[in-house]
């Protein structure tokens, strides 16, 4: 009987599996933004503190 329920608790999910992937929400404007501000701060922090590293440590 063990080996039984073992079996049908196996079995269940994938007879009940629904697929839970709606379509994705439109990508709003600000959002781009927010991206590429982000990038780019990150690009000009990694430069700035490139040129300090190089300056006071490699000296």
């Amino acid at each position: 009987m063990a080996e039984e329920s073992v079996a049908a608790s196996v079995e269940a999910p994938a007879e009940h599996a629904e697929i839970a992937i709606d379509a994705p929400e439109p990508w709003e404007p600000f959002e781009t933004q927010l991206v590429s501000w982000s990038i780019g701060i990150g690009i000009a922090g990694l430069i700035v503190l490139g040129t300090l590293v190089n300056i006071y440590l490699l000296d």
